[in-house]
C-alpha cells in the first residue's frame, strides 16, 4: 500500500493489515516523526473507516514499541536514542545470520525477480540519491531478506528490531554522506543478488550479517562525533 495514497481494499481483514502497514512505513519513513501525537478520529476520516480498526492498528503499533499512550496527552510517536539503537543492531546482526541457517527457504525464480527489481531502484538512487527513498527501498529488501526463512518466529523478531529502529537511520542520513551509504547498499544488494542467482540463502545471510554489522560500526563512530 502507499503510505502517500492510502487507499484500503479488500475484506475487512485485509483493509486491516493495509492500514497498519500504512501507518508503519510511515512512522519508518519519518512521514510521523518522533513525538508525533496520531488521532483516531483524524485517521479515520483520512483512511474513510470507523474507529475501532484505527484503534486496532494503533494498538498493534504501540506493542511494537512504535507508539506510546500518555494520559491526557493521546498517542504518541517514540523515539530511540543512538545508543539503544546500535545495541539493537547488534542483535539485530546475530539474528541475520540465523536467517540461512533456521529453515531456509528454496529460491525461487520469484526471488530471483525480486532481487532485479532491487537492483533497478538501487540503480536509480545511485544516479539520484535520495533519502526517503533510500529508506523505502532499505525497509522493502530487508523484508524480502527475512522472507529467506520459513521460521516464523525468527522474521517476527527481525521485523520487529527492524522498525524499531529504522526511522532513527534514516534521521542519521544527513549527517552521513548519503551519496556512500547508496553505493554501499547498492554493492549489498547486488552481492546478495549473486547468492540468490546460486540459490544459497546461507551464503545471501551472511552477505547481510556483514553489511549490518558494517552498518554498527559507522552508527558508533556517528553517535562519538
Amino acid at each position: 500500500m502507499d503510505a502517500d495514497n492510502p487507499t484500503l481494499s479488500g475484506d475487512a481483514k485485509e483493509r486491516f493489515e493495509q492500514l497498519s502497514d500504512c501507518l508503519l512505513r510511515r512512522i519508518c519513513l519519518l512521514d510521523y516523526p518522533p513525538g508525533t501525537r496520531l488521532s483516531e478520529a483524524d485517521l479515520a476520516a483520512e483512511f474513510g473507516t470507523s474507529r475501532t480498526p484505527i484503534r486496532r492498528a494503533l494498538a498493534r503499533l504501540e506493542d511494537a514499541g512504535l507508539l506510546q499512550s500518555q494520559h491526557g496527552v493521546g498517542t504518541l510517536v517514540t523515539d530511540v536514542s543512538l545508543t539503544e539503537m546500535a545495541r539493537t543492531y547488534e542483535l539485530r546482526c546475530e539474528l541475520a545470520g540465523l536467517v540461512g541457517r533456521l529453515s531456509p527457504v528454496t529460491i525461487t525464480t520469484a526471488h530471483q525477480k525480486q532481487i532485479t527489481e532491487f537492483s533497478q531502484r538501487a540503480a536509480a538512487l545511485l544516479a539520484s540519491p535520495d533519502a526517503r527513498r533510500f529508506a523505502a527501498l532499505n525497509m522493502d529488501f530487508f523484508i524480502f531478506g527475512t522472507e529467506l526463512t520459513e521460521n516464523q518466529a525468527l522474521r517476527d523478531m527481525s521485523l520487529r528490531l527492524y522498525y524499531h529502529t529504522a526511522r532513527i537511520w534514516l534521521q542519521s542520513i544527513p549527517q552521513l554522506d548519503l551519496a556512500r551509504e547508496t553505493a554501499i547498499f547498492s554493492g549489498e544488494i547486488t552481492q546478495i543478488g549473486e547468492a540468490i542467482a546460486a540459490s544459497d540463502p546461507l551464503a545471501a545471510a551472511m552477505i547481510r550479517q556483514a553489511h549490518i554489522s558494517l552498518c554498527v560500526v559507522r552508527l558508533k563512530k556517528f553517535a562519538q562525533g
